[in-house]
């Protein structure tokens, strides 16, 4: 209900009086006829809080009970609106009075049990180092905020380059694995007074640094004006390291033996996994190698490592029905997704070099040549 006594004032004037707890009877007026204005608000000192309801109202107009507490009618509102008790407030406005910023940052909790409102834009920024200080306005978890070390900012830039710019095709093989595993078990039982133990890894490196020899077109990358055809093939391969994930280089892969690969393999993730890498040992590479079967992932599509022309995605080895010599028998089979930069690497090309891993994974002793 209006008040026929009230001074008169600008509705901007009454309202930052009304967010601040003031008297407009307290404040003379510069404006025409007397009329209170914003400025002699925000001119005006503090101690001049509107005075206390009139307890003589109505009963259609009676008090609430929290209006038994000083506050000003726009925080009385905006506590209501978010289920907050007054009484658990604790003013910051003249005398002690209860204002806008006061409700806008207080926490529920209080007897009203509403549930709360939106974070409002004007509430003090939490601390985002400490997940205890985050707002529990049951719209966003607590979190902490970690600062990307060189590694992730490297990561991050490279992959969003190359998901942005570098056209990707890709394409999956399904590779029968039982051959790889008998010859594998045979190098290592022939190897082990020597101290080498090889990995499936080992030898699908061995297997695409040989492919690569086989399909040339698939040796490449995309230079702008240029294509650099590369006469050698050096493997990256992703290992993940506590800074991040970092790929590694097997130089000359496929001029070196399995036994080779795998001693400079074994010693290159310990350095990675210690960060003692150095940068000509993870810097470069023709192709790259991701393998996450030893999580179980049976299938994923790895994202190109530029300037590099493909990448290629090894998934789990697992028992399947697979067509062996015309019938169908229980088989270990891996599902392996080259991606390939588009721009580089035609499509048939890309399916001959998956066709030539595919041949030497199933015919290993090509491994050995």
């Amino acid at each position: 209900m209006s008040n026929a006594n009230a001074p008169a004032a600008s509705p901007s004037a009454r309202k930052l009086a009304e967010e601040k707890g003031i008297d407009l009877a307290s404040i003379s007026g510069t404006g025409p006829a007397g009329k209170i204005t914003k400025a002699d608000v925000e001119n005006a000192p503090a101690g001049t809080p509107q005075p206390s309801p009139d307890t003589s109202a109505p009963a259609d107009e009676a008090p609430a009970p929290d209006d038994a507490i000083a506050a000003s009618p726009l925080a009385k509102r905006i506590a209501a609106q978010k289920g907050l008790d007054l009484s658990t407030i604790k003013g910051s406005g003249p005398g002690g009075r209860i204002v806008k910023a006061d409700v806008e940052n207080a926490e529920p909790g209080g007897s009203g049990g509403a549930a709360p409102s939106s974070s409002p834009a004007n509430s003090a920024a939490p601390d985002t180092k400490s997940p205890s200080a985050m707002p529990m306005d049951g719209l966003e978890a607590p979190f902490e905020v970690q600062a990307l070390n060189g590694v992730r900012k490297v990561i991050a830039r490279r992959l969003t380059e190359a998901k942005q710019t570098i056209p990707h095709i890709y394409l999956s093989v399904d590779v029968h694995l039982d051959a790889l595993l008998t010859l594998r078990g045979e190098l290592n039982a022939s190897l082990e007074a020597d101290g080498v133990k090889l990995s499936v890894n080992d030898l699908l490196i061995k297997a695409l640094a040989r492919a690569l020899m086989r399909v040339p077109a698939c040796n490449v990358s995309f230079q702008g004006d240029d294509m650099h055809r590369y006469s050698r093939a050096d493997i990256s391969v992703a290992v993940a390291a506590p800074s991040g994930l970092i790929t590694p280089i097997i130089r000359n892969a496929d001029g070196k033996g399995v036994s080779e690969i795998s001693s400079e393999m074994k010693g290159l993730a310990a350095k990675a996994r210690d960060g003692k890498l150095q940068a000509h040992e993870f810097q470069g590479g023709t192709a790259s190698l991701s393998n996450l079967g030893m999580f179980g992932i049976k299938h994923f599509d790895a994202v190109i490592n530029p300037p590099q022309g493909m990448i290629l995605a090894v998934g789990a080895g697992e028992q399947r029905p697979y067509i062996v010599e015309n019938s169908v028998q229980q088989a270990t089979v891996m599902s392996v997704t080259g991606s390939f930069d588009h721009r580089a690497i035609d499509g048939a090309d890309g399916a001959q070099l998956m066709q030539a891993f595919k041949d030497l994974v199933e015919k290993p002793m090509g491994l050995l040549a």
